[in-house]
């Protein structure tokens, strides 16, 4: 049977399992007690089950036994290594997919683990799982991720503490007969039952002492009397080292035996041996070796660039039992106890160069680009060695950029809470060991900063990176490329913050400074044209944010290998500054080959995707196809809030999008209330004063007034009229949508004097600062026809409206919702949909 396969009788979900030990033996009793834990059903939430022993009895055997045992009881068997809690999340939100979920690639780490742990404890696809934590040494890392629900959890932990939070079995040694068993099955008839016994007793009964004797009188044909006397002498020798009480004499004596034998035959497979003992206790990538010829240091080097030298060591390392190939995953494993005898018989200036080997091989063989979404796996089995390597200590600059892709790998993954521990020991460590105005410590923070933003942290990543820039520009210089970037992240936090006018600013610096650095073909500077862009349409200079995005669309879409994430990005912007400057169906054509592009390239559950789906929706109900526009913003509403829950600012957007479209579509009930419950989000989100917070007001008002609360509707606009104008001006598209509709609301209250002055002050700015054929311009000079007829300028009226809806019909078409409305003498009313910070 190929390794990881079931029969076609196993579970529909079989994932990461190790393959079964095909010389396993015994162990009835345990697997039986085991099994009657597992299955005994108290309550509808069955606990989790413990197994707890030392190091080398063979908990993780037996967790694999039970899982092929027991195969056809369940729906579903998942494999997690817990050994390292921050890399949990990310095993766990590989299952998305198998119970139907969105991928943590569209998702984000974060927001997979959880719907993950949700769908299990629901039993919905699957109420006979079985998800086993191998090697989970810390109950208070682990607890919150483990499932409680229909289905079964098996632990197999070190530490005795587990028994105070689960129940939990206890693993020793094999019995003398399961020994003597287990060598017969071996050995054959090499070993009698004699020399079984004696070599049983003398390892002490330890399985993982047994397979490694095992394997290496098997492959030396060495006699057993031979072997016990070797083990007596090596037992004494090691003894006299004073290993850790934690290491089983059988064990140490044992494995002490294998190296020494491995040693005489083929020495560099010892050098190999040591090095995997400096990375992780996860599987090693096999091409990390192959890779690592080219950067390994003096002690790897002569045999890593020796292909045919490596492959022998790699296999006497198997046929010892010392490392464990996964032929299907190329890769290889070194088990944690033997780690541990290895670093410990090491003197430490040893220790340092064989864990600086490892480093350079990690950095070394690591992919160029995390934001590549290919790169992403090979990013993921390096990870599992950053922490267990000491690489963080590393002082090597290409070191240290790998560890800091890791980290940006993390968070384009969208794993925040990992990215940010992390971040917070690098620039910890490496303040220690190289000042706080390194270069490599002011990157870490910036990048820290980054994963404050899309937690929606907007005031901690606003302080630290305004502090970051400070010393960056000071110790760097203001035209350094890391100072560059910098100050393009703090523009993004002050767009958070609501200071868009600052943030303009400070991106159209770096634009000019990575144009005089690069060139006009570097991506760097396309990626900062697409922030300055942004600026501009937040400060509703749609003229200039179209012309840029456009320009910057073109070249982005020509080159080769550009992200399709920033690509997305880049079009949907594109599709929106073309609708705020008046464009609409220009913009719905855009922003429908924009989202269908992201869905082909990206899924339709990726977080870009779904920006570009709100936009359409946007487009549609602009455009007057408000039936498909409900249909494609419930649905993506529906996503984000599954996502990211109500409190996210992309779900926040969405909600307003919706209460919108139902507005259009007549369901004023139904939108009035989302938009109250979006509204509760926005001030701990933006801050009580952000333009976001007083725009989104409009749409409450608006919904007040249609309902039958004019008065109450006037009071609101105004006040957002007088927040807006303080925040960003009186000619910024929002202040002056608040002003449409204040006009509006006095009409409503029979206060046309006042409506008709607001509407010629307001058509003024709109004629000034936008364009007189702008959409906003129309429906303003439409509306003030009617206050100039209510107050009895009836031929001015007239003239308006005249001049007005040939313009109106052209733009919009005829048949367009607001054209119609013009054509029977209502008013037509703005909205606020906000835009991506």
């Amino acid at each position: 049977m190929a390794e990881n396969s079931i029969p076609k009788q196993g579970p529909k979900v079989w994932e990461r399992v190790p393959k079964r030990n095909p010389n396993f033996t015994g162990r009835k009793d345990l697997l039986a007690a085991l099994r009657k834990s597992m299955h005994t059903v108290t309550a509808v939430v069955a606990q989790p089950q413990a197994l707890q022993g030392l190091g080398g009895v063979g908990k993780t055997q037996l967790a694999i036994e039970y899982a092929w045992q027991y195969r056809d009881h369940y729906d579903l068997v998942w494999w997690v290594s817990a050994d390292q809690p921050l890399l949990v999340p990310s095993v766990l939100a590989g299952m998305a997919q198998a119970l139907g979920l969105p991928p943590a690639t569209s998702t984000g780490v974060e927001q997979a683990t959880q719907a993950v742990i949700r769908t299990l404890e629901s039993g919905v696809p699957y109420r006979s799982w079985l998800v086993i934590f191998d090697n989970a040494e810390e109950p208070e890392y682990i607890k919150d991720f483990l499932p409680r629900g229909p289905g079964h959890v098996l632990i197999t932990s070190r530490n005795s503490r587990w028994s105070d939070h689960e129940p939990t079995i206890e693993v020793d040694v094999f019995r003398r007969d399961e020994s003597k068993a287990f060598l017969h099955r071996r050995l054959g008839d090499a070993i009698g039952d004699d020399e079984a016994d004696r070599l049983a007793d003398k390892l002490g009964d330890l399985p993982l002492a047994l397979e490694q004797a095992a394997a290496l009188l098997a492959r030396t044909l060495m006699s057993v009397d031979e072997y016990l006397t070797l083990l007596e002498e090596q037992t004494s020798r090691l003894l006299s080292l004073e290993k850790a009480p934690t290491y089983p004499q059988s064990m140490t004596a044992a494995w002490q035996l294998s190296v020494s034998q491995l040693e005489d035959r083929v020495p560099a497979a010892v050098e190999v041996l040591r090095c995997c003992a400096f990375f992780g206790p996860e599987p090693i990538p096999r091409d990390v070796f192959r890779r690592g010829n080219r950067v390994a240091g003096p002690r790897l080097t002569p045999v890593l660039s020796d292909p045919i030298e490596l492959t022998r060591a790699l296999s006497q390392l198997e046929s010892l039992a010392l490392v464990k190939v996964e032929p299907t995953t190329r890769t290889l494993q070194v088990h944690r106890l033997n780690q541990a005898l290895l670093r410990d018989e090491l003197p430490e200036d040893q220790r340092a160069e064989f864990r600086h080997e490892v480093h350079l091989l990690l950095s070394g063989t690591a992919p160029a680009d995390p934001d590549e979404t290919t790169n992403w796996p090979r990013f993921e089995e390096l990870a599992a060695h950053l922490e267990p390597s000491g690489l963080i200590e590393c002082t090597v600059p290409a070191v240290r950029k790998f560890a800091i892709d890791l980290v940006r790998y993390m968070y384009v993954r969208g794993s925040y809470q990992q990215a940010q521990a992390l971040l917070n020991e690098y620039i910890q460590k490496w303040t220690e060991a190289s000042g706080p105005r390194h270069s490599d410590v002011l990157v870490a923070r910036i990048h820290l900063g980054n994963v404050y933003l899309a937690l929606t942290l907007y005031s901690r990543a606003q302080e630290l990176m305004s502090e970051t820039v400070g010393m960056m520009e000071e110790s760097l210089g203001p035209d350094h490329p890391e100072t560059l970037w910098g100050k393009q992240s703090y523009a993004a936090a002050l767009r958070g913050r609501g200071e868009f006018g600052k943030a303009q600013e400070i991106d159209a610096e770096v634009v000019e400074g990575y144009e005089r650095l690069s060139g006009d073909n570097e991506r760097v500077v396309l990626r900062a044209r697409a922030n300055l862009a942004l600026a501009y349409t937040l400060t509703s200079e749609y003229v200039h944010a179209q012309k840029m995005l456009q320009e910057t669309y073109l070249r982005q879409s020509s080159m080769d290998g550009y992200g399709r994430r920033n690509l997305l990005a880049t079009w949907s912007n594109l599709s929106r500054a073309v609708r705020l400057g008046g464009q609409l169906e220009v913009a719905m054509n855009i922003a429908e080959e924009a989202y269908n592009y992201g869905v082909a390239q990206l899924g339709e559950d990726h977080p870009r995707t779904l920006l570009a789906a709100k936009d359409l929706a946007i487009s549609l109900r602009r455009s007057g196809r408000v039936t498909e526009a409900l249909q494609l913003m419930r649905d993506t509403h529906h996503r984000l809030q599954r996502l990211y829950g109500d409190g996210h600012a992309d779900t926040m957007a969405a909600a307003l999008g919706l209460s919108n479209t139902l507005r259009a579509n007549g369901d004023l009930e139904e939108a009035l209330t989302i938009v109250r419950r979006t509204l509760e989000h926005y001030p701990a989100v933006f801050g009580a004063n952000h333009p976001f917070v007083h725009a989104s007001k409009i749409n409450l008002a608006l919904l007040l007034r249609l309902t039958g609360d004019a008065a109450r509707a006037q009071e609101l606009d105004q006040e957002v009229l007088h927040g807006l104008g303080d925040l960003l001006g009186r000619d910024h598209d929002y202040a002056v949508t608040s002003a449409v509709n204040l006009q509006n609301d006095l009409a409503a209250l029979g206060r046309h004097d006042e409506a008709r002055a607001l509407g010629e002050e307001t058509m003024r700015r709109l004629r000034t600062y936008f364009t007189p054929d702008h959409y906003l311009s129309l429906i303003c000079a439409a509306n003030l026809s009617l206050d100039m007829q209510a107050t009895g300028a009836e031929e001015e009226a007239k003239r308006l409206l005249t001049e007005t809806v040939p313009q109106l019909d052209a733009l919009l078409g005829r048949e367009h919702p607001d054209a119609l409305a013009v054509a029977a003498g209502q008013r037509v009313n703005g909205d606020f949909d906000p835009p991506p910070i």
